[in-house]
Protein backbone atom coordinates (compact mmCIF):
# COMPACT_ATOMS: atom_id res chain seq x y z
CA UNK A 1 0.00 0.00 0.00
CA UNK A 2 1.82 3.23 -1.25
CA UNK A 3 -0.63 5.90 -0.71
CA UNK A 4 -0.71 8.23 2.63
CA UNK A 5 -2.71 5.89 4.87
CA UNK A 6 -4.19 9.31 6.37
CA UNK A 7 -5.81 9.04 2.89
CA UNK A 8 -7.48 5.48 4.33
CA UNK A 9 -7.92 6.90 7.69
CA UNK A 10 -10.32 9.21 6.07
CA UNK A 11 -11.81 7.26 4.23
CA UNK A 12 -12.80 4.58 6.69
CA UNK A 13 -13.93 7.51 8.76
CA UNK A 14 -16.47 8.45 6.10
CA UNK A 15 -18.00 5.20 5.99
CA UNK A 16 -18.11 4.78 9.88
CA UNK A 17 -19.75 7.76 10.46
CA UNK A 18 -22.23 7.81 7.74
CA UNK A 19 -20.79 11.06 5.52
CA UNK A 20 -18.33 13.36 5.21
CA UNK A 21 -19.39 15.99 7.78
CA UNK A 22 -19.80 13.57 10.47
CA UNK A 23 -15.86 12.49 9.44
CA UNK A 24 -14.54 15.86 9.64
CA UNK A 25 -16.13 16.12 13.13
CA UNK A 26 -14.73 13.19 14.78
CA UNK A 27 -11.45 13.92 12.52
CA UNK A 28 -11.38 17.38 13.59
CA UNK A 29 -10.45 18.69 9.97
CA UNK A 30 -12.32 20.62 7.43
CA UNK A 31 -14.99 19.20 5.38
CA UNK A 32 -13.17 20.44 2.32
CA UNK A 33 -9.85 18.67 3.66
CA UNK A 34 -12.42 15.42 3.93
CA UNK A 35 -13.52 15.89 0.56
CA UNK A 36 -9.87 16.44 -0.93
CA UNK A 37 -8.42 13.43 0.37
CA UNK A 38 -11.09 11.07 -1.16
CA UNK A 39 -10.72 12.73 -4.38
CA UNK A 40 -6.92 11.51 -3.76
CA UNK A 41 -7.35 8.50 -3.07
CA UNK A 42 -9.90 8.16 -6.04
CA UNK A 43 -7.15 9.63 -8.53
CA UNK A 44 -4.66 6.67 -7.04
CA UNK A 45 -6.62 3.50 -7.16
CA UNK A 46 -8.53 4.71 -10.14
CA UNK A 47 -11.91 4.39 -9.44
CA UNK A 48 -14.91 5.97 -7.79
CA UNK A 49 -15.39 5.17 -4.34
CA UNK A 50 -18.18 6.98 -3.69
CA UNK A 51 -21.18 8.15 -5.23
CA UNK A 52 -21.97 11.84 -4.52
CA UNK A 53 -26.01 12.03 -3.88
CA UNK A 54 -28.78 14.70 -2.49
CA UNK A 55 -28.77 12.92 1.10
CA UNK A 56 -24.90 12.47 1.19
CA UNK A 57 -21.96 9.99 -0.56
CA UNK A 58 -22.81 6.44 -1.34
CA UNK A 59 -19.80 3.57 -1.91
CA UNK A 60 -19.94 2.28 -4.82
CA UNK A 61 -19.25 -2.09 -5.68
CA UNK A 62 -15.92 -0.66 -5.81
CA UNK A 63 -15.72 1.26 -2.52
CA UNK A 64 -17.56 -1.80 -0.73
CA UNK A 65 -15.03 -4.27 -1.59
CA UNK A 66 -11.98 -1.73 -0.62
CA UNK A 67 -13.55 -0.55 2.39
CA UNK A 68 -14.26 -4.24 3.14
CA UNK A 69 -10.67 -4.79 3.35
CA UNK A 70 -9.82 -1.15 5.20
CA UNK A 71 -11.82 -1.88 7.95
CA UNK A 72 -10.06 -4.65 8.88
CA UNK A 73 -7.12 -2.98 8.34
CA UNK A 74 -7.36 -0.01 10.19
CA UNK A 75 -9.29 -1.66 12.46
CA UNK A 76 -6.80 -3.67 13.72
CA UNK A 77 -4.37 -1.25 14.16
CA UNK A 78 -6.74 0.60 16.45
CA UNK A 79 -6.42 -2.70 18.43
CA UNK A 80 -2.86 -2.90 18.41
CA UNK A 81 -2.98 0.67 19.65
CA UNK A 82 -4.72 -0.17 22.79
CA UNK A 83 -2.68 -3.47 23.36
CA UNK A 84 -0.03 -1.28 23.43
CA UNK A 85 -1.32 1.79 25.70
CA UNK A 86 -2.35 -1.33 28.15
CA UNK A 87 1.37 -2.98 28.10
CA UNK A 88 2.53 0.79 29.07
CA UNK A 89 0.04 1.52 31.46
CA UNK A 90 0.34 -2.20 33.11
CA UNK A 91 -2.72 -3.44 32.12
CA UNK A 92 -1.32 -6.05 29.58
CA UNK A 93 2.24 -8.02 28.90
CA UNK A 94 3.90 -10.88 29.89
CA UNK A 95 7.39 -11.25 31.62
CA UNK A 96 9.49 -14.50 31.47
CA UNK A 97 12.11 -15.11 34.56
CA UNK A 98 14.22 -17.86 35.36
CA UNK A 99 15.06 -19.49 38.52
CA UNK A 100 15.66 -22.12 40.68
CA UNK A 101 13.64 -23.62 43.19
CA UNK A 102 16.17 -21.94 46.10
CA UNK A 103 15.72 -18.46 44.48
CA UNK A 104 12.60 -18.97 43.58
CA UNK A 105 11.30 -19.98 47.17
CA UNK A 106 13.61 -17.58 49.17
CA UNK A 107 14.01 -14.55 47.13
CA UNK A 108 11.59 -14.46 44.16
CA UNK A 109 7.99 -15.41 45.08
CA UNK A 110 7.69 -12.57 47.64
CA UNK A 111 8.39 -9.83 45.17
CA UNK A 112 6.24 -11.96 42.85
CA UNK A 113 3.16 -11.37 45.29
CA UNK A 114 3.64 -8.18 45.83
CA UNK A 115 3.63 -7.66 41.95
CA UNK A 116 1.07 -9.39 41.09
CA UNK A 117 -1.00 -8.01 44.15
CA UNK A 118 -0.39 -4.30 41.79
CA UNK A 119 -0.45 -5.61 38.23
CA UNK A 120 -2.76 -8.75 37.92
CA UNK A 121 -3.38 -8.41 34.73
CA UNK A 122 0.45 -9.10 34.01
CA UNK A 123 1.33 -13.05 32.51
CA UNK A 124 4.68 -13.99 34.62
CA UNK A 125 5.98 -17.08 33.54
CA UNK A 126 8.84 -18.87 36.02
CA UNK A 127 11.12 -21.11 34.04
CA UNK A 128 12.17 -23.39 37.03
CA UNK A 129 16.12 -24.19 36.45
CA UNK A 130 19.44 -24.20 38.02
CA UNK A 131 21.90 -21.16 37.12
CA UNK A 132 24.03 -22.48 34.64
CA UNK A 133 20.55 -23.39 32.43
CA UNK A 134 18.87 -20.28 33.75
CA UNK A 135 22.46 -18.31 32.04
CA UNK A 136 21.82 -20.15 28.95
CA UNK A 137 18.37 -19.10 28.71
CA UNK A 138 19.26 -16.13 28.60
CA UNK A 139 21.75 -16.18 26.23
CA UNK A 140 18.84 -17.84 24.15
CA UNK A 141 16.82 -15.39 24.71
CA UNK A 142 13.98 -17.35 26.30
CA UNK A 143 14.30 -15.23 29.47
CA UNK A 144 13.70 -11.69 29.96
CA UNK A 145 16.21 -11.92 33.24
CA UNK A 146 17.29 -14.55 35.73
CA UNK A 147 17.43 -15.26 39.51
CA UNK A 148 20.64 -17.28 40.10
CA UNK A 149 23.23 -18.01 43.21
CA UNK A 150 27.18 -18.62 42.89
CA UNK A 151 29.36 -19.15 42.04
CA UNK A 152 29.06 -17.29 38.64
CA UNK A 153 30.76 -18.18 35.76
CA UNK A 154 34.10 -16.72 35.38
CA UNK A 155 33.37 -14.69 32.26
CA UNK A 156 29.82 -13.17 31.71
CA UNK A 157 28.12 -10.72 29.47
CA UNK A 158 25.51 -9.73 31.67
CA UNK A 159 24.40 -7.16 34.08
CA UNK A 160 24.28 -8.95 37.88
CA UNK A 161 23.44 -7.35 41.14
CA UNK A 162 23.94 -8.86 44.37
CA UNK A 163 20.20 -9.15 46.66
CA UNK A 164 21.34 -11.74 49.38
CA UNK A 165 23.51 -13.84 51.35
CA UNK A 166 22.93 -17.50 52.09
CA UNK A 167 24.78 -19.92 53.68
CA UNK A 168 25.67 -23.91 52.88
CA UNK A 169 25.65 -26.19 55.70
CA UNK A 170 25.39 -29.82 56.79
CA UNK A 171 22.34 -31.72 58.61
CA UNK A 172 21.70 -34.75 60.14
CA UNK A 173 18.57 -36.68 61.85
CA UNK A 174 19.01 -38.64 64.39
CA UNK A 175 21.21 -41.48 63.58
CA UNK A 176 23.83 -39.41 63.46
CA UNK A 177 23.37 -37.61 67.01
CA UNK A 178 27.09 -38.52 68.29
CA UNK A 179 28.20 -35.97 65.76
CA UNK A 180 25.92 -33.37 67.21
CA UNK A 181 27.79 -30.69 69.51
CA UNK A 182 31.53 -31.95 68.38
CA UNK A 183 33.51 -29.27 66.26
CA UNK A 184 34.36 -31.38 63.21
CA UNK A 185 37.01 -31.48 60.47
CA UNK A 186 35.91 -31.84 56.48
CA UNK A 187 37.85 -35.02 56.15
CA UNK A 188 35.58 -36.81 57.96
CA UNK A 189 32.46 -36.12 55.54
CA UNK A 190 34.51 -38.59 53.61
CA UNK A 191 33.75 -41.21 55.93
CA UNK A 192 30.08 -40.58 56.23
CA UNK A 193 27.00 -41.20 53.63
CA UNK A 194 26.53 -37.76 51.94
CA UNK A 195 23.55 -36.64 50.50
CA UNK A 196 23.50 -33.42 48.21
CA UNK A 197 22.18 -32.02 44.96
CA UNK A 198 23.25 -33.56 41.20
CA UNK A 199 26.35 -32.00 39.60
CA UNK A 200 24.60 -29.88 37.74
CA UNK A 201 24.02 -27.28 39.97
CA UNK A 202 25.39 -23.96 41.47
CA UNK A 203 25.28 -25.09 45.04
CA UNK A 204 27.26 -28.46 44.28
CA UNK A 205 30.09 -26.69 42.17
CA UNK A 206 30.58 -24.06 45.29
CA UNK A 207 30.37 -27.05 48.00
CA UNK A 208 32.73 -29.07 45.83
CA UNK A 209 35.00 -26.69 45.08
CA UNK A 210 35.23 -25.34 49.03
CA UNK A 211 36.19 -29.29 49.73
CA UNK A 212 38.39 -29.75 47.05
CA UNK A 213 40.66 -26.86 48.64
CA UNK A 214 41.21 -28.78 51.96
CA UNK A 215 41.71 -31.79 49.93
CA UNK A 216 38.25 -33.19 50.64
CA UNK A 217 36.76 -35.26 47.15
CA UNK A 218 32.60 -36.30 48.47
CA UNK A 219 31.31 -39.51 47.22
CA UNK A 220 27.49 -39.26 47.85
CA UNK A 221 25.54 -41.87 48.27
CA UNK A 222 22.68 -39.71 46.64
CA UNK A 223 22.34 -36.94 44.53
CA UNK A 224 19.21 -35.32 43.81
CA UNK A 225 17.67 -32.78 41.70
CA UNK A 226 15.70 -30.55 44.65
CA UNK A 227 17.47 -29.36 48.10
CA UNK A 228 13.82 -30.12 49.96
CA UNK A 229 14.31 -33.22 48.73
CA UNK A 230 17.67 -33.61 50.89
CA UNK A 231 15.66 -32.44 54.10
CA UNK A 232 13.33 -34.94 53.45
CA UNK A 233 16.43 -37.42 53.27
CA UNK A 234 18.09 -36.75 56.59
CA UNK A 235 14.92 -36.32 57.82
CA UNK A 236 14.53 -40.13 57.66
CA UNK A 237 18.32 -40.73 58.90
CA UNK A 238 19.50 -41.71 54.51
CA UNK A 239 22.51 -39.39 55.57
CA UNK A 240 24.07 -36.32 56.42
CA UNK A 241 22.12 -33.58 53.56
CA UNK A 242 24.39 -30.78 52.42
CA UNK A 243 21.93 -27.70 51.68
CA UNK A 244 21.69 -23.80 52.35
CA UNK A 245 20.15 -23.58 55.84
CA UNK A 246 16.90 -22.10 54.30
CA UNK A 247 16.11 -25.16 53.52
CA UNK A 248 16.44 -27.20 56.97
CA UNK A 249 15.51 -23.65 58.69
CA UNK A 250 12.51 -25.46 60.00
CA UNK A 251 13.72 -28.73 60.72
CA UNK A 252 16.32 -26.89 62.64
CA UNK A 253 13.84 -24.76 64.66
CA UNK A 254 12.08 -28.24 65.50
CA UNK A 255 15.23 -30.18 66.13
CA UNK A 256 14.44 -32.52 63.63
CA UNK A 257 17.76 -32.00 62.52
CA UNK A 258 21.10 -30.55 64.19
CA UNK A 259 23.73 -28.68 61.94
CA UNK A 260 26.95 -30.25 62.03
CA UNK A 261 29.60 -27.78 63.02
CA UNK A 262 33.45 -27.43 62.08
CA UNK A 263 36.78 -25.99 62.43
CA UNK A 264 35.78 -23.01 59.89
CA UNK A 265 32.17 -22.29 58.85
CA UNK A 266 31.89 -22.44 54.70
CA UNK A 267 31.89 -19.12 53.10
CA UNK A 268 28.80 -17.63 52.61
CA UNK A 269 27.95 -17.00 49.28
CA UNK A 270 25.06 -14.90 47.16
CA UNK A 271 21.91 -14.50 45.14
CA UNK A 272 22.04 -12.65 42.17
CA UNK A 273 19.44 -10.87 39.46
CA UNK A 274 21.08 -11.38 36.13
CA UNK A 275 20.07 -9.06 33.35
CA UNK A 276 21.27 -8.61 29.83
CA UNK A 277 21.45 -4.14 30.02
CA UNK A 278 21.72 -4.17 26.44
CA UNK A 279 18.43 -5.88 25.75
CA UNK A 280 15.19 -4.02 25.28
CA UNK A 281 12.77 -5.20 27.98
CA UNK A 282 9.39 -4.69 28.16
CA UNK A 283 7.67 -2.00 30.06
CA UNK A 284 6.30 -4.62 32.80
CA UNK A 285 9.60 -6.51 32.75
CA UNK A 286 11.54 -3.69 33.38
CA UNK A 287 9.22 -2.60 36.40
CA UNK A 288 9.71 -6.19 38.28
CA UNK A 289 13.14 -5.90 37.55
CA UNK A 290 13.48 -2.80 39.54
CA UNK A 291 11.36 -3.63 42.12
CA UNK A 292 13.61 -6.98 42.75
CA UNK A 293 17.00 -4.73 42.69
Amino acid sequence: MRENLEQYKVFYYIVKCGGITAAAEVLSISQPAVSQAIKQLENSVGVTLFLRTAKGVKLTSEGQMLYSYVEKGYETILRGETKLREMLDLEAGEIRIGASDMTLKYYLLPYLEIFHEKYPKIKVTVYNSPTPETLQSMQDNKIDFGLISSPLPAKTSYAVRSVRRIQDIFVAGSRFHHLEGKVLKYAELEELPIICLEKCTSTRTYVDHFLSQKGVVLHPEFELATSDMIVQFALRNLGIGCVVQDFAKEALEQDALFELKFENPIPQREFFVAYDAKQHLSTASRKLLDLLI
